[in-house]
Formats: structure tokens, sequence, C-alpha cells
């Protein structure tokens, strides 16, 4: 896949903040209105919990990198906002281009063809999938939307359901890697930020397609641009009758955003809603094909920044996610006696942080703290409560404070950044953890990038990890946080003709969470399972075809990502659900070209290898125990613009592979579908 972006509206240029001399009076000035916000929100929070101890010193040095040095392309993969040849990470990135070019339907099928994700998929078309990082879990990795994290705290199996729309997306970055230092304690397995348009000028986009499966889907997005103000609108809604019994859904994304420009601050605000109902096919155990769920989902979030060589930036949000899982879906025939009610669950997220960042001759700190409350009611998981509220009898709450510190050295050509994250919740007591980052990178030509880090990071159980008790699971209210730390080192080439990279990573766990049994008759059981010690490389090549032979030639670019990963498990016979199942390998290929005139057509491929097994089921009754099998998928997507109309046709699955994700949740086979696009 291309990875390459656009500037944000209003990015941050290293250049301009060694240019400019605004005093550090000023700024404050011109924050202070904002900055309240999040220096009350952190003193509060301060006083609540724990006085966490003082910030790491930095040393101070004088050099500076030339403006002429610095890429233009700006990334989150730190707390302070850098361009993408100074990160010492590996950063995927997404632009909005590929997206359109993509043959999906949902940023769960767009991940599919990135070879560090590894993407689970109970049901396709963003109904629900599982998405973990360099075999992780999918409980590891922070999904965020505009810098808000919106994690789910009952369960990952949630954290996508997030109004989104293809159409709304700038760019998807995606960091590798224990990442708690860039994106909070939850970033164990690293980070997916998905990142909006801000649009330049006003207008609107539709979209209508459909296909088989009565697969029926429709967009539309638009943008209000004046002088000093941006608001935009999407809606998209998607249904289909499902390509096996039991697997219809219909899904609905609502999403708003305005930003507001006031002298030399910006206001950002946002809102959406997601709402789904599906099919769940044995999605959670295969004894019971006849599962449903039915979520919706709504958040709202406020963030103000200011400009300068201090630049603050507060911010507020809230989400609120509901879910009724029927285990048993409402009209089946005949179910059983002991199967009474559904289960009932809402979900709360409320957060403040304050993000501060400063550039001086001494290089770029970033520094600042997050509050960040989680809470549940619930029918199942949780503790009794006295009183109960309507079907929730059980609930449960926690907060969290991080305070954070980071300083970015620049040389001519070398960056070296230290920090850390420090970290206290109140689920656990009179504990604060520190997780610390070090990263440096070596810019050997203005092409050529050696880089190195080692990154530490936590996670907290879910609250299904800790509660989730039925007849075939077993929850632990004692479960552990889990721990890891990473090295990483690889080589970054970019060019126009070509870019790549290569990455090589070790990591150690402990304290890792999964759900296991001894044999397949036995319950699933929530443990801190085992220390996972887990290798591997990543390796990626883009090749820009127009540059290398001309743009008189059909073919535009080529791509390739490949993972290997090597992971220990303990030597025990022990079923693993979740931890010791993991991508092996995964090649991922691209290919981008006119067929002719104004018709192009976009090939993606991928082949894949899963390591772990999983007990067979037939007719609801458990049977052996198999290992998965590789497979390999080739989706085709042809597009043919007149004017301001695209039309589209795309076929996933060309060979009908028959292959699963998740033991015994059949994946669709082949899926042909079309439509039409329109720019007002």
């Amino acid at each position: 896949m291309k990875r390459q972006t656009q500037n944000r509206l209003t990015p941050f240029r290293f250049r301009r903040f060694a240019r400019k001399s605004y005093s550090v009076f000023n700024s404050l000035q011109k924050a202070v209105t904002i900055g309240v916000l999040g220096g009350s929100t952190l003193i509060c929070a301060h006083a609540a919990l724990a006085n966490p101890g003082e910030v790491v010193r930095l040393e101070r040095s004088g050099d500076t990198i030339p403006p002429t040095e610095l890429d233009e392309v700006v990334v989150t993969a730190s707390k302070a906002a850098l361009p993408l040849n100074l990160a010492a990470r590996l950063v995927t990135v997404i632009p909005a281009g590929e997206i359109e070019r993509a043959p999906v339907r949902s940023i769960e099928d767009l991940l599919h063809y990135t070879a560090g994700a590894d993407i689970q998929q109970r049901g396709p078309h963003g109904v629900q999938a599982d998405i973990s990082l360099r075999g992780g879990s999918f409980d590891q990795t922070a999904i965020l939307l505009n810098g808000v994290n919106l994690t789910n705290p009952q369960t990952g199996h949630y954290s996508f359901d997030i109004p989104v729309n293809l159409s709304d997306i700038e760019r998807i970055e995606i960091v590798q890697g224990p990442s708690s230092l860039i994106h909070g304690a939850g970033a164990f397995s690293g980070g997916i930020n998905i990142i909006t348009k801000k649009d330049h000028v006003s207008g609107a986009t539709a979209k209508l397609e459909g296909g088989m499966h009565g697969l029926f889907g429709a967009e539309v997005r638009g943008a209000l641009r004046s002088k000093n103000q941006l608001h935009t609108l999407s809606a998209g809604s998607k249904r289909s009758d499902g390509y096996i019994r039991n697997s219809d859904y219909q899904l609905l994304n609502l999403l708003w955003q305005s930003r507001f420009n006031i002298n030399d601050t910006h206001l950002e605000l946002q809102a959406g809603m997601n709402d789904k109902a599906y099919g769940a096919n044995t999605f959670y155990s295969a004894a019971y094909p006849d599962q449903f769920d039915d979520t919706r989902s709504y958040f709202l979030s406020l963030r103000g920044e200011t400009t300068g060589k201090l630049k603050m930036s507060p911010h507020i949000y809230w989400s609120r996610h509901y879910d009724e899982f029927q285990l048993i879906r409402n009209g089946t025939p005949n179910p059983p006696s002991w199967y009474s009610d559904h289960n009932y669950h809402r979900s709360d997220l409320f957060g403040m942080n304050l993000q501060m960042q400063y550039a001086s001759t001494w290089g770029l700190t970033g520094f600042g703290g997050e509050f960040r409350n989680e809470g549940i009611l619930s029918s199942v998981l949780g503790k009794p409560m006295e009183e109960h509220i309507g079907k929730y009898t059980k609930s449960d709450n926690r907060s969290s404070i991080s305070y954070y510190l980071e300083h970015h050295f620049i040389f001519h050509r070398f960056t070296f950044s230290l920090g850390g994250l420090l970290h206290h919740s109140t689920a656990l007591t009179d504990q604060f953890g520190f997780y610390p980052a070090l990263n440096a990178s070596l810019r050997a030509t203005r092409s050529l990038t050696f880089y190195a880090s080692w990154n530490r990071a936590t996670r907290m159980p879910t609250f299904t990890d800790l509660y989730y008790t039925t007849a075939t699971h077993i929850g632990n209210s004692n479960l552990k946080a889990e721990e890891s730390e990473a090295w990483e080192t690889g080589i970054r080439y970019t060019h126009r003709l070509l870019q790549g990279n290569l990455a090589a990573f070790h990591m150690r766990g402990r304290n890792m969470i999964d759900w296991v049994k001894p044999s397949p008759e036995a319950m699933w059981e929530s443990v801190n399972h085992t220390r996972i010690h887990k290798k591997g490389i990543e390796a990626n090549l883009q090749l820009d075809l127009q540059q290398w032979f001309g743009s008189d030639q059909p073919f535009t670019s080529l791509n390739a990502g490949y993972l290997f990963l090597q992971q220990e498990r303990v030597e025990d016979a022990l079923i693993s659900n979740y931890t010791l199942n993991h991508l092996r390998h995964k090649f991922t290929a691209g290919l981008q070209h006119r067929l002719r005139g104004d018709l192009s057509l976009s090939w993606h491929f991928r082949w894949q290898d899963r390591a772990g097994s999983y007990i067979l089921y037939s007719d609801g009754k458990a049977g052996e125990q198999v290992n998965y099998n590789p497979y390999s998928i080739l989706d085709l997507k042809a597009v043919y613009q007149l004017g301001k109309v695209n039309f589209f046709m795309q076929a996933n699955n060309l060979f009908n592979s028959t292959h699963v994700d998740i033991g015994n949740v059949p994946q669709p086979g082949f899926w042909l579908s079309g439509g039409a696009s329109y720019k007002f």
C-alpha cells in the first residue's frame, strides 16, 4: 500500500518553531481561556488520587536541525507531533487516496492490507473484528479517533464501534509495538489513530452501492467552510441479508465535526453515533449459532489548541456504549428452557487531558497528563448493586491518572528522545507504574534513516476479563495488569521512486491475560496465563511506477509487505482462546494501474499463516482440536471516472477461498458489489 499522507490543515512543522520568537508569556495569554479546563482537570485528579512524584530533568543541547532536512509529513507517533523522518518507530500511514482505491467497505477491511495488523473478523464490512498488532490480543490495541482514545473498557470486541465512514478519513496512523507513552496505558501492543478530513472548501459527496447477499449501502457527507470556521456532517448506512444463516446486519454512522479558528487558537468539537444490529452466528461460542448483538455508541469531545513556542492542547471527551447480547436470538424456535433473558451492558468513558509542547534550542519537549474514568452497568459484569437500575444489577468503576514527559534532542542528523509515563489506577491500590521510552534515529542521508527504540507498556484487564462468568466461562476478579517491554531497530528509505522500511523487534510480556481451558469439555477461564517472548521482522516496500517508467505507461504503483512473528508459548496442555493464536506469516501486495482512459484497477492480495489451534464444532458439539490453515485472498476494485461521478465495482475473495480468522466462524466467499459516488 502507498504509505504517505497530506499535511493537516494546521500541521506542526519544526521549522515554524525554530523561526518564531513569540514569548512564552504571549503564548500563555492566548491559551488561558482553553488551558484552564485541562489544568483544572489535572489538579483535581491529582488531589483525588495521589502525588505521583517528580518528573525527570533533562540536560541541555544547543544544536538544532536545519529546517531543510525536515519532512513535511507530520505524524502522532510521539507525544509531541514530529515529522515522519524523525520518528524512531515503524509508523504505517494509510492516506485518503489509498483508502478510496481499496476494495473495502470498512476500516477493518482496509487494515487487512497492512502486513503488521492481524484482523480476525467475525462479521465483514465493519460488523465486528478483533484488531491486534504484532501478535497482541484485540484488548491490547488502543483505538483513537482524532486523538480521542475510544478503546472500550468492557471488551476490545467493541473498540471499533465508532461513527466513521471511509469518506470521512484523511489518513490512518498505525504505531506498532508497546506505546503507552504515546497513546496511554492501554496501548500495550500498539495504537491506531484515525484522523478525519479538514476540508479546505465547502462541498458534498454522496455514494450508493449494492451487491450480492442483499448488500446495500449509502453515504453522504457535506462540508461548510468559511474564513474561520469549518463544519462537516456525514451519515452512512449499510445492510445485508448475510452470507450464511444468521449473518445479516444493519449499520448506521453519524458524525458531526466543527472547527473554529480564533486568532491563533483552534477549537474542535466532534460528536457521533454508531448503531449496529447483526446476527452473530457462533461469534462467541460455537455451541450457539443463533446469537445476536445489538449495540449503540455515542461520543462527544472538545479540544483546544494554541500556537507559538509553547503549544497547549486541553481536551475533554465522553463516550457511552450500549450492548444487548442475545445468546438465543429473539424469534429462534424452541429456545432452551434455562435461557430466560439476554445480557445487557452499558459502559462509559470520561476523560480530560492537557498536552503541552515547547520548542527551544534544546529541542522539543512534550509534557502533560490525563484523567480517565471507566465504568460499567450490566446484568452480568461487575459487583452486585444494592439498588438495581432497570435490567442492570451489577456495576464497577475505576479511575486513572497519568503524567508524561518526553524530550527530543534534535541534532543535525541525529535525534534522541527519552521520556516516560507515570500511571496510577484506583483498581490497583497504592501502586504506581512507570513506563519509560528511549528512541533514537540517525539520518545517514536525505533518504536513508536508521532508528532504534525501547519501550515499556501496561494494560488493565477489561471488565469482561474480570467478571464474565456464564455456563461456559469463568471470570477472574483478581487479574493483574499486563506489562511488557520491547526493543525495535530498523531502517527506513524514502525517495520519490521508492519507499521502504525494514524493522526487527523483540518483546517480552508478563501477566498476559488469556482465556484458557485444559480440555475441550472444560470451561474457559480468564487467567494471567504466561510470560510471552515474541520476536519478528516486518518489511514494507512501495514503488512509484510512473516515476520509474513514465506517465505514458498504465501502471501506477506496486507495493508489498511481510510480517514474520515467532512467539514462545508455555509447554502445557492448556487450550488458548486468544493470546497464543497469532499470525506467524503474513504477506500483502497491491498493484494499481489504468486499464483504459479513465478506467483504473486496484488489486490487493494477502496470504497469511496463523499459529495456534481451535476446537472444531459440528452440530453444536465439540470435536477435535485442529490447527489453523494458511489461506490467500485476492480482491479487486475497478473505478471509472466520468466527470464528477465515479462508477465502481469490487470483487472480494475472487477465488472463493474457504477460510476462518477465528475458529468456527466461516468468512465470506466471493462477494460482488458495485455503485457510484458523486462530488458536488
